[in-house]
């Protein structure tokens, strides 16, 4: 089932400019796979070569950050969204 995946600006360059995609796969794991198979250039900007979610990018499911639900193993379902931010920090 295809779900959407919100990209933010940084990552627009690697998927044509698009602001939207879209990634099939029963978890957020496999969805993102899904998308770096479309999009090469997108290859270890949102997971680590050990497959796991680069801390200084914030992934969401609808509205809720995969952290804090089962990460990348998270059901989707169809309709869902996913919104990768990158991690803002300041002082």
């Amino acid at each position: 089932m295809p779900v959407e995946i919100r990209l933010p600006s940084i990552l627009r360059v690697h998927a044509d400019g698009k602001s939207t995609v879209e990634g099939n796969g029963s978890t957020v794991g496999e969805i993102l796979e899904d998308m770096v198979n479309v999009y090469p250039g997108m290859d270890g900007q949102i997971v680590t070569a050990d497959g796991s979610l680069h801390k200084f990018v914030n992934v969401y499911l609808n509205d809720d950050d995969i952290r804090y639900l089962s990460n990348l193993d998270t059901l989707v379902s169809d309709g869902d969204t996913i919104s990768i931010l990158p991690a803002v920090a300041g002082g």
